[in-house]
C-alpha cells in the first residue's frame, strides 16, 4: 500500500522542501536596505489620510456580515436548481422552508436598519 502513495508523499516533501528553502534562502542571502518610503504602507498611489488606528462604525462590519450571510445563502440555491427533477416535491418544500426562513431573518434585518446608510 506504501508503493501506492510513496510518488504523493515525495512530491508533497519536494514542494515543503522547496516553499521552505525559498523563504530561509531569500532571509539569508537577500538585500536589506530598509528606508522610510520602503516601509510605508502602499495605497494604490495615494498619499495616506489619517492613522491605521481610525474607528470605523460597526454598520460597516455589519453589513458586511450581511452580505457573506446571505451571498452564501444564495449559493445553496444553485445546487438544489441543478437537483430540482430529482428532488420531487419533497426538495421542492424544503427549499420553500429554507427561503421563508431566509425571507424572516431578511425582513427582521430590514426593520431594525441594518441596511441603512446613515
Amino acid at each position: 500500500m506504501l508503493d501506492i502513495y510513496l510518488p504523493i508523499l515525495v512530491v508533497i516533501g519536494i514542494a515543503f522542501a522547496f516553499s521552505i528553502g525559498s523563504v530561509v534562502l531569500s532571509r539569508l542571502i537577500g538585500v536589506k536596505k530598509p528606508s522610510a518610503v520602503k516601509l510605508a504602507p502602499y495605497e494604490c498611489g495615494m498619499p495616506l489620510i489619517g492613522t491605521a488606528q481610525e474607528r470605523f462604525s460597526i454598520k460597516f462590519y455589519i453589513i458586511a456580515m450581511l452580505f457573506i450571510l446571505f451571498d452564501i445563502e444564495a449559493v445553496f440555491l444553485y445546487p438544489w436548481a441543478i437537483m430540482f427533477k430529482r428532488l420531487g416535491i419533497f426538495g421542492f418544500v424544503e427549499m420553500g422552508v429554507f427561503i421563508i426562513i431566509l425571507l424572516v431573518g431578511f425582513i427582521y434585518v430590514w426593520k431594525k436598519g441594518a441596511l441603512e446608510w446613515e
